[in-house]
């Protein structure tokens, strides 16, 4: 497969480059950072480009560049992101704040709406895996704007799926688990009177323990790319706890339910009046 993949130069990004190379697929690397080395370790098969993905018009050059090398993309996978502001939200700096949804979110969309013609052009069904995080299904203390840009990309992948319902498309947002990353590694190193007591002690044993390895995200990164999924749509799927592996054989009754998205919780859902 042709696949694009943003945020490939660090973290879950560069791992899961490296798995679909040994896997023999095609990959174009997005990224703020220099890859020139690891485009030589595997010459042919890596491509990279190097740009700011939160911001549109070098987003939309960097496809550009591609489209005069690739005929089409089956696969978009979106793991660019930074934690950024971190603190407490009333106090937190507002262009900081604002600066990290736009690392977050913007850099998402904006790779997906510029990826969005040569997807159209694949032979076989488009494939879009957006990462998502800490913080998109619960309240997560002092990481407000990371969590409230997570949060937002499962709403787009949502509607997305919606909108292009009847097209031969499928986007779905991948909740990682707990990896250690430069992420863990910078909630460390800001200790706990900016990122809190809970979320320190978390690090800590994350990465004293290494809670989860990488095996299943890349496992259901795979999944997502492959025929089996083939119609499983608007989904957030968390990769060390839901049992996606069974999800093929459910996809009529998937399509019509809110199982596996972001819904308000009723009293009656709860077996209250």
């Amino acid at each position: 497969m042709n696949l694009v993949l943003t945020g490939s130069s660090t973290g879950i990004g560069r791992a899961l480059t490296e798995h679909l190379l040994n896997g023999g697929h095609h990959v174009w690397g997005l990224a703020r950072s220099d890859q020139t080395d690891f485009v030589a370790q595997h010459a042919g098969a890596f491509h990279a480009t190097r740009c700011d993905l939160a911001d549109w018009t070098s987003a939309e050059r960097a496809i550009a560049a591609i489209a005069t090398e690739w005929s089409h993309l089956d696969g978009l996978i979106t793991c660019a992101g930074v934690q950024g502001e971190i603190g407490r939200t009333l106090t937190a700096d507002p262009a900081r704040w604002s600066a990290t949804i736009r690392a977050n979110l913007d850099s998402t969309f904006f790779a997906i709406r510029s990826c969005a013609p040569m997807l159209t052009k694949t032979p076989r069904r488009a494939k879009i895996i957006c990462f998502s995080g800490g913080g998109a299904t619960q309240a997560r203390a002092r990481f407000s704007a990371y969590g409230a840009a997570k949060t937002a990309i499962v709403r787009l992948v949502e509607t997305i799926a919606a909108e292009e319902r009847d097209q031969a498309l499928d986007i779905n947002a991948i909740a990682p688990g707990a990896i250690n990353t430069r992420l863990t590694a910078e909630v460390l190193a800001l200790g706990p009177a900016v990122v809190g007591a809970t979320e320190y002690a978390a690090a800590q044993k994350q990465m004293a323990t290494g809670v989860a390895s990488l095996e299943k995200p890349l496992a259901l990164v795979d999944w997502l790319l492959s025929p089996v999924s083939d119609g499983i749509s608007g989904r957030l799927l968390a990769a060390p706890w839901d049992d996606w592996h069974r999800l093929a054989a459910q996809k009529a009754t998937l399509a019509d339910s809110d199982i596996y998205t972001l819904r308000r919780v009723l009293p009656k859902d709860r077996g209250n009046p």
